[in-house]
Formats: structure tokens, sequence, C-alpha cells
């Protein structure tokens, strides 16, 4: 399966706890002012690359403790990201995702590729970024109006559960 990306980082200390391996995918429809990824809105730029190619480069560094899917809006790519997550899980690997959505947003779409992907993140970061909330002291995400969720316990609660990063 094909899919459009603006890169990759391998060792990402930055998208998440520990080294982490970051997807950035390519289009965004969110325009949010003074966004940090502004090369990745344009849906025609980046690099079109098979998944597989991304699947081979999991897991190959073994102090890589997990998958970051960010962008762009990747939300967008749900169906080639699933794909990608699921080989990640595997792997042993966890998954975090960045999106511009909030996960009522992506619940009422109810885009069965989306919920794919949301069953197998572990951490949600959603919501825009909104330059006028910019936080430099908040761990993992850049504007306050954006949570970080822990899928896994949300999903059993049935209500959003925050992510509460440990101390490092």
């Amino acid at each position: 399966m094909q899919i459009r990306i603006a890169g990759i980082e391998p060792e990402s200390i930055v998208d998440g706890p520990g080294y982490r391996f970051a997807v950035f995918v390519q289009g965004c429809p969110h325009g949010c002012a003074e966004c940090h990824n502004p090369e990745t809105h344009d849906f025609e730029g980046g690099t079109l690359v098979d998944t597989d190619e991304i699947i081979d480069h999991l897991g190959r560094n073994p102090l890589v403790r997990g998958l970051t899917l960010s962008g762009g809006e990747p939300m967008l790519k749900a169906q080639a990201l699933a794909v990608i997550a699921q080989a990640a899980k595997a792997r042993g690997l966890n998954v975090w995702c960045y999106t511009g959505y909030t996960l009522e947003e992506l619940d009422e779409t109810n885009d069965e590729a989306q919920q794919r992907l949301l069953a197998l993140v572990d951490v949600l970061v959603d919501g825009p970024y909104v330059a006028a909330q910019r936080s430099l002291a908040l761990p993992f995400c850049g504007s306050t109006n954006q949570r970080l969720i822990d899928m896994k316990k949300t999903r059993e609660s049935g209500s959003v559960v925050l992510y509460e990063p440990q101390a490092w």
C-alpha cells in the first residue's frame, strides 16, 4: 500500500517518551497558525512510499521503543498508517499519534479506517495547535488545548482518560 509522507525520523526524542520511530505524513487541512511542520501541509508534496518500506525499518534499532505518527494529518492516511501501526505492535512497540482533530470529532465521523487506527494507538495527542495557547512547559504537545489521551484506559472506561507521563 502506498502512502505520501513528508519524512521519517528513525530516532526521535521529542515525539513521545524515549527513542521513537516517527513517520510524518504529507497533507494537512487544518492550517494552524505558526505550525511546527508547515512543509507538511501540501497534499501533493512529500514522497510517495510503500508501507512495506517503512515497516522494514521498524525495530532495526533496539533502543527505539515506539512508533509516532505525525504530520501533516495522520487521520487522513489512516488506512496505510493502521498497517504500519499493526506491524509496530507486532514488534512490541507502543504507538503514539498526533492529530489536529479531537477524539470526539474522530468518533463522530465513524470512519472505519480511522477507528481501526485508533484501536492500535496507545496515546493520542489530539486537537489543533493554537499559537495563542502555546506552552513550552507541556510534555509532548505544543498548546494547552491539546490532550495526551491514554487510549487503552479511555476505551476501558468509556470516557477520556489523560496519559500521565512518567518522570524522566
